[in-house]
């Protein structure tokens, strides 16, 4: 067995994993572990950024966008808490990142001795943020506490995972019996009596509708031929844009989904709370529910189904297609019908967020089949939900129900240090991008293009918006006041363009991907219509 560093034996445990990428900030604590970063260099990229926000956000965006589990490193206290945004995002979005925290020295944990960088309970505060966290006491606990993480990261409902290690621990030396990984996992298959019920009735079903959310995000192709089979609409609100491609007339958006469920009469729920439809579209007696998903406690965590599968969604669906020819109707297709919809909610939001609706079509003209969006806390953000159509499973990436304002553009670069050939455009608000504006410098030191869209309207413009309509008029310090964002992405070393309609934002996406390097686009914009009438949509059952 060779002697280790606790440093080398967890780097060496993440090279065995296949890891390429770690987004880590050094700091006192963690000397020894980015001593033994610097010794795996040419396996594993280090990418370090501005604030340890940003090297959260980072390894959030690689892992939304892969699938994959996405690697950073923080020294304790400030730092676990400065980055603690990117866990409760990765938690409640169902995204598997691993963070590797430092410690204090090992002898003084939990004596409230006032060392630098020490809180009480850190791995408390980690373990109330993650699916899994636990202390490494010593190198040779390292390889089995990571194979641990990984299960746990790779198998059942994905979230986040931490380890931690005290900066001495990180540099004693003891021999370190180094574990390969485990090759693969076992899907969790489904009860096939409750497959077999599942059957009967979707296959009676008059008016059945499928609802997705990011459970189903490795089943696309199962959830469309169940689909087909049915003829059964497919709608999701952001965790499933790109199950199945949004230009399929079986895809329909979640304020279509909504006038679908008054109608449905069967919803087979696959991979998704299915909170939005359960509290504010209603239930009632006529309607039956069929829910699968990879965690029992979401099967009856907003009410009880009619059949509640407890099952990996690939294996479940697959069974279910297997199924379901010999209890199945007859079915036209809905083809006419359903793009009729598709056409009539265009329409409406033509209507309705017409300028939220002319920019997202420009990105959606100018960003390749295969690019990556990614939304932010912004008007445009929120239009995006339902008005931008995704062709790929895991190309939008969102924050999801957290809402986190200001962590696209980080996110963003996390996205494109995944996918360095792929083209990568992330939005925000003049007031959101400011969180995370530094890394800009992250962006030019490493090469990682990101087109970032800046609206500047020199405001929070949500709160904005909310407040004026909530208090007569008064926007209570919603305004903002603001750099040149592009003397400021200049000063970088990014390019920067101006835009302040549809066609100058179209010539400015053009110039900024023909850069070799980063760019920033600042639109200037107005008030712009609420989106929300399209997502906080009214009860229309029971």
């Amino acid at each position: 067995m060779p002697q280790l560093t606790g440093g080398q034996a967890i780097i060496k445990s993440l090279e065995q994993r296949g890891v390429k990428t770690v987004f880590g900030l050094p700091g006192g604590q963690l000397y020894y572990l980015f001593d033994a970063l610097n010794q795996a260099s040419k396996s594993i990229n280090l990418i370090n950024s501005r604030h340890e926000q940003g090297v959260g956000y980072m390894a959030y965006g690689y892992a939304k966008s892969t699938g994959s589990v996405g690697v950073y490193t923080v020294v304790p206290g400030p730092g676990v808490l400065n980055s603690s945004s990117a866990l409760c995002t990765a938690y409640s979005t169902n995204t598997p990142v691993l963070c590797i925290a430092g410690q204090i020295p090992s002898e003084w944990i939990g004596k409230g001795a006032g060392l630098l960088h020490e809180i009480p309970d850190q791995l408390g505060v980690l373990r109330s943020l993650t699916k899994y966290a636990q202390r490494i006491e010593k190198p040779a606990e390292a390889p089995n506490l990571i194979r641990e993480a990984y299960t746990k990261l790779l198998t059942g409902r994905p979230r986040p995972v931490a380890l931690e290690m005290a900066e001495d621990i990180l540099g004693v030396k003891e021999e370190v019996c180094l574990l390969d990984p485990i090759a693969e996992y076992e899907a969790l298959a489904p009860d096939s009596d409750l497959i077999k019920d599942s059957a009967k009735l979707l296959g009676s079903a008059k008016n059945p509708l499928v609802v997705v959310g990011s459970g189903a995000m490795d089943a696309g192709k199962e959830v469309l031929e169940i689909a087909e089979m049915l003829q059964a609409p497919v709608t999701t609100l952001w965790s499933g844009k790109g199950v199945i491609d949004e230009r399929h007339y079986l895809s329909q958006s979640n304020p279509a989904g909504h006038k679908l469920w008054s109608k449905a009469d069967v919803i087979l729920a696959i991979g998704t709370r299915l909170s939005i439809p359960r509290i504010h579209w209603g239930m009632d007696d006529h309607l039956k529910i069929i829910h699968i998903d990879i965690d029992d406690g979401e099967l009856n965590r907003l009410g009880n189904p009619d059949i509640g599968i407890l099952g990996d969604a690939q294996l479940s669906l697959t069974q279910l297609i297997n199924t379901l020819p010999e209890y199945n109707r007859n079915r036209p297709s809905r083809k006419d019908e359903l793009l009729s919809l598709k056409k009539g909610m265009l329409k409406e939001f033509e209507k309705n967020i017409g300028p939220q609706l002319e920019i997202l079509n420009v990105i959606r003209e100018e960003l390749p089949e295969d690019g990556f969006f990614v939304d932010e806390v912004t008007q445009v953000g929120f239009a995006s939900w339902y008005a931008f159509p995704c062709y790929h499973p895991r190309h939008f990436i969102t924050s999801g129900y957290q809402g986190n304002l200001g962590y696209g553009y980080a996110t963003a670069l996390g996205v494109k240090a995944a996918h360095p050939d792929k083209k990568v455009i992330s939005i925000s608000g003049d007031g959101g991008f400011l969180y995370q504006a530094q890394e800009l410098a992250t962006a030019v030191k490493y090469g990682l293009d990101v087109v970032a869209i800046v609206f500047n309207n020199n405001s929070y413009g949500n709160v904005q918006n909310d407040l004026e309509l909530m208090f007569e008029g008064q926007s209570i310090g919603a305004e903002l006041h603001n750099p040149d964002f592009v003397k400021f992405a200049e000063s970088f070393g990014a390019a920067g363009f101006k835009a302040s309609n549809p066609n100058e934002l179209r010539s400015a996406i053009q110039s900024a991907f023909a850069e070799s390097g980063p760019a920033l686009i600042e639109m200037t914009v107005g008030k712009m219509p609420r989106p929300w009438p399209y997502i906080n949509l009214p009860k229309c059952r029971g």
